[in-house]
């Protein structure tokens, strides 16, 4: 059965939906799995020993010991001239995420026994042409020639205006498991959505910072010497992050939950709440509402120029962040379900529109017929939905010369510790 392909490129994770033709029109998107335990695949690649990557959980724990050959964060780094030493192999940030897309692709072709029709890559808004122009390049030179490239604002609005949003002016929010980024969408006059405005970014900030959080909550229970206090630490301190990620996820949906730990002397449970949780991450959130109505000042906006705030993002989940935005703006706050596939189910809503766009309601301005003509594009690069505008585009500057830096690891600090020390001196 014919379908299209919708995939949401995160920092961490990386989502992917597919939509199939039904008759003239298309069918809800359905989230695929790209694993045995989740429909989100971790955003990371190994090098193996012949060549060839492998993909997600496959490619190691972050505490295992890799020898170097495994590439993490690298869609956030689109566009950076110094390279990712991977295997000790210099490799672009955009050579990896078109090897991570090519792999999505394959696995629901394989799945499916048909390419889709199309396919809809979401990336954050913060992207310009030069970002996006370097993808589509590494994805035509690794065989992927056909794909459309949307901003994340764009994607989230199209699957919250198929669940009942009917709004003209939104603020989106995108809260993951390393970044946060705030943009404003608009309807556009032909029926698609255009994001407007400066978007508003923090990175790192997301998940990883909340469940770091946690772990240091549950070490100052169990004392200095009962669990792993650094990152050096180990395979300990991985189980210990990854104990805590399960526990924040379980606190979307419950009041209280157990973060379990197993210690030299044995398994123990330390109880955490969700009020105990929401005070060590109430700081950083409040900080990602402050840059929500950044966006909306640098566009001239007010709150009540807002229909609605659209989540989407892993994190966006938390309930505090709901409570949080809905008392500072005092508009309507919409988040799905599963707000970490919301991306993925826009964009394969749009690959529909790549496929049979909307009809034009209003005649086009001088020009911007070839702007949006496929044929004008570079060969082997789908030009840009015309539907989808990204108003405001600014040029982003050019390449850098190139760079030779060798690798250097740093211990990570913890932003929410600086953030909490900001606000009890502001009190």
């Amino acid at each position: 059965m014919p379908y299209v392909l919708g995939i949401d490129l995160g920092r961490t994770s990386t989502v992917a939906a597919l939509a199939r033709r039904q008759d003239a029109t298309w069918a809800r998107p359905e989230v695929q799995r790209l694993h045995a335990q989740s429909t989100a695949v971790p955003s990371a690649l190994r090098l193996a020993r012949d060549g060839s990557f492998a993909v997600g959980e496959s490619a190691g724990s972050p505490g295992g010991a890799d020898n170097g050959r495994t590439a993490r964060d690298f869609v956030g780094r689109v566009g950076d001239d110094v390279p990712l030493i991977v295997g000790g192999e210099a490799c672009t940030a955009q050579a990896l995420t078109a090897v991570l897309v090519a792999w999505v692709v394959e696995q629901v072709t394989a799945r499916e026994q048909a390419r889709p029709e199309a396919v809809v890559l979401s990336h954050p808004a913060g992207w310009g042409p030069y970002r996006r122009d370097l993808l589509h390049r590494a994805l035509w030179e690794i065989g992927l020639a056909d794909v459309t490239l949307l901003p994340q604002p764009i994607t989230a609005a199209e699957a919250h205006a198929a669940r009942g949003f009917t709004g003209a002016t939104a603020a989106v929010y995108c809260l993951g498991g390393t970044g946060f980024e705030a943009g404003l969408v608009r309807r556009a006059p032909h029926g698609g959505f255009e994001v407007f405005g400066v978007p508003a970014t923090l990175e790192p900030l997301g998940g990883a910072d909340f469940d770091e959080a946690l772990a240091g909550h549950v070490r100052d229970v169990l004392g200095r010497q009962a669990a792993p206090r650094d990152p050096g630490d180990g395979p300990a301190a991985a189980e210990l992050l990854a104990r805590c990620a399960r526990a924040r996820h379980d606190l979307t949906v419950a009041t209280d939950t157990d973060v379990a730990l197993r210690l030299p002397h044995g398994p123990i449970r330390v109880p955490v709440s969700r009020a105990e949780f929401e005070e060590l991450v109430r700081p950083a959130v409040r900080t990602t509402v402050e840059l929500t109505a950044q966006a909306l000042r640098s566009a001239g906006l007010a709150p009540a120029d807002l229909d609605a705030i659209l989540l989407t993002g892993g994190c966006a989940r938390t309930p505090l962040v709901a409570e949080v935005l809905a008392a500072r703006f005092a508009r309507p706050v919409e988040v799905e379900a599963d707000p970490q596939a919301t991306s993925a189910v826009g964009a394969a809503l749009a690959a529909g529109q790549v496929v049979a766009p909307r009809p034009t309601r209003t005649q086009p301005r001088p020009g911007a017929d070839r702007e949006a003509r496929p044929d004008r594009a570079e060969p082997g690069r789908r030009a840009d939905r015309a539907s989808h505008r990204y108003a405001n585009d600014r040029p982003e500057p050019p390449p850098r010369p190139p760079v030779r830096v060798a690798p250097l690891e740093l211990p990570r600090a913890s932003r929410l510790a600086a953030l909490r020390g900001r606000g009890r001196g502001r009190r």
